[in-house]
């Protein structure tokens, strides 16, 4: 089978040894074509040039924004009637992999090739669904409000030179959550599958699947019941008082997630939209993509294989 490595050379987890390694592993099974990425949207550009090309599978070695960018060059633009998309495969090597704990791909690199190679020797696959906001797909998240101000306020320590760690996000959240201009009301309209609105959100954080992110070792869950086979879930607060955030905040790390009366879930939705009076950041799948006033967010049943 012909397939394309698509690899992060700045990704903080793997190292050139093990690179090799693993590329030496691969090279067994696959017709191996390696492309490292030099800026940012390369790799969607790398994999849409091999999807015409008809390559069969591209393996994404790097973080959440590698696997993100392979996978929108593997689907968009729309794939044709007959058109057959590339599988994808995960191997991680970010500070991030929240879409390949949530798979149960080793963190290890060498244990994730390992994995594949067995996977593509009985021709295992699983497909997922994906979530998109207007022509952006993502595979595990997207934000609307604070946590994608977190997210550039973080990116923009990282340009300076910063290590992004656990520490950087917290001390981040931290600061970004007090310098809200109004903590008491939020001013986000949801609205979900066509019906009633939802006024006076602070946060909203659409998710598919659980857990939304990792805190070290420690998953988080303010969507307990997202599934990558099923539509989107929707967490928000109407208010960010310091008392009740923290709170919630806690409840994030248990199994039955956030509850009370500032909270909002939703399950299993087909349609998001949300909107604002004025411009908010947003965020997929860990990166910050700008800011809008308003944004559709649709479930994408089935949307792609992986092989793992």
């Amino acid at each position: 089978m012909r397939a394309l490595v698509v690899l992060n050379p700045n990704a903080t987890t793997t190292s050139v040894r093990t690179r090799d390694v693993l590329l030496s592993a691969l090279s067994n099974d696959l017709d191996l074509e390696v492309a490292e990425t030099t800026h940012r949207g390369h790799a969607t550009e790398l994999t849409r040039k091999a999807r015409a090309d008809g390559v069969g599978l591209v393996v994404s070695v790097g973080g959440d924004g590698t696997v993100n960018e392979v996978v929108n060059g593997l689907l968009d633009p729309a794939p044709a009637e007959g058109e057959t998309v590339p599988d994808i495969a995960i191997i991680p090597g970010g500070s991030t992999n929240v879409l390949a704990r949530n798979l149960g791909i080793p963190e290890n690199a060498i244990e994730a090739t390992g994995l594949l190679l067995d996977a593509l020797r009985t021709g295992r696959r699983q497909s997922i669904g994906l979530g998109r906001v207007d022509d952006r797909y993502f595979t595990f998240t997207a934000g609307f409000g604070l946590d994608a101000d977190v997210i550039h306020a973080v990116e923009g320590e990282r340009e300076r030179g910063r290590v992004s760690t656990v520490q950087l996000y917290v001390r981040t959240a931290v600061r970004r959550f007090f310098a809200q201009p109004e903590r008491r009301h939020g001013i986000i309209e949801l609205t979900a599958d066509g019906g009633l609105p939802v006024a006076g959100l602070a946060v909203v954080i659409i998710t598919n699947c659980t857990p939304w992110t990792y805190l070290g070792a420690r998953p988080l869950r303010p969507t307990p019941f997202a599934d990558l086979n099923a539509g989107l879930d929707v967490f928000g607060l109407t208010s960010l008082r310091l008392a009740p955030t923290l709170l919630h905040l806690a409840q994030l790390t248990t199994r039955r997630g956030p509850r009370g009366r500032a909270v909002v879930s939703l399950h299993d939705r087909k349609e998001i939209v949300l909107r604002a009076p004025e411009p908010q950041p947003v965020q997929v799948d860990g990166d910050y993509i700008g800011e809008r006033t308003e944004i559709t967010l649709t479930s994408v049943p089935q949307a792609l294989r992986i092989a793992y």
